[in-house]
């Protein structure tokens, strides 16, 4: 992708009414937010908000097939259809930020390597622009691996989370 072309994209964003975008294209990964369209948004709705003193929103992701895909990382051998009774997912991060395992710092973590999860259910919090975004499961998994550290800088699409869907 060309450089006049990320910068068309960048100004019609901007002058657009989209909240967020997400573009996977070879190598480049591009995530464009609007901090607030995101904050209004969260207004109207408990997706996206600042951490209260007990509660943590869930962090959500378009519905689209794209989105989901770039958070939930099958094996090769499922996507092609094959039945694979030990295929792993790979739970990556929606966004750049901070990883938190656990709501606090006295705190347990949500998860540990053996935690059976049910759908809903918190995995971490990621920090992102000075807002915590909780991020839940979408399927009911056992936790195979942890694969980063409370308070370590994570990457869009960053593999958080290895697990064995239930």
């Amino acid at each position: 992708m060309n450089e006049k072309l990320i910068l068309s994209i960048l100004d019609r964003f901007s002058a657009g009414q989209m909240a967020e975008l997400l573009l996977d294209d070879g190598d480049l990964h591009l995530c464009l937010r609007k901090e607030n369209a995101i904050r209004a948004a969260a207004a109207g709705s408990a997706l996206l908000a600042p951490v209260a003193a007990q509660s943590v929103p869930a962090l959500s992701v378009s519905d689209s097939v794209e989105a989901k895909a770039a958070i939930y990382a099958k094996p090769v051998a499922v996507q092609q259809g094959l039945p694979v009774d030990t295929a792993e997912d790979t739970i990556k991060s929606p966004l750049v930020g901070v990883f938190y395992a656990a709501a606090g710092p006295e705190e347990p973590p949500f998860v540990t390597v053996g935690s059976r999860v049910k759908k809903g259910e918190s995995l971490c919090i990621l920090e992102a622009m000075k807002m915590m975004n909780r991020l839940e499961a979408e399927f009911d998994c056992e936790i195979l691996k942890v694969l980063v550290s409370s308070g370590e800088g994570v990457e869009y699409e960053q593999p958080l989370f290895t697990v064995k869907r239930l």
